[in-house]
């Protein structure tokens, strides 16, 4: 079974979905979140700070989030961390295509605040 998951990175450029997304893990799920509006902020946290799973925007500006996670797999220290991609795109082909970048799951925005954590760990679970 997977260990418990307690930290996730969420990396979105919207300021009002980071709000509602670290609302939504933290005080309804009980993760402990960090937020990360670009790549770059993205990077700097974790140079300081491991979560254990990573919430990625695919669509951000400079750096998106297909990008991001192939920088992410070259890197040892976040080689393995395990991704979750969040993407208003909802078709099909576009959605096995990250999945096939090696995300975990890939989840639709908008999202629901209430059900975002339960969620997760649905898809967590599955790693093990």
């Amino acid at each position: 079974m997977a260990n418990t998951l307690r930290r996730i990175l969420h990396v979105e450029d919207d300021p009002a979905i980071r709000r509602i997304a670290a609302l939504a893990l933290g005080r309804v799920g009980g993760f402990e979140v960090r937020s990360a509006a670009s790549a770059d902020e993205a990077l700097t946290v974790l140079a300081e700070w491991q979560p254990q799973l990573i919430l990625l925007d695919v669509m951000m500006p400079v750096v998106d989030g297909p990008m991001l996670l192939t920088c992410l797999r070259s890197g040892a220290a976040t080689a393995g961390l395990p991704v979750m991609f969040m993407t208003a795109k909802g078709r099909e082909d576009e959605r096995a295509h990250l999945k096939g970048l090696g995300a975990l799951a890939v989840l639709e925005k908008p999202f629901d605040p209430m059900t975002l954590a339960s969620t997760v760990r649905q898809h967590w679970e599955t790693l093990s």
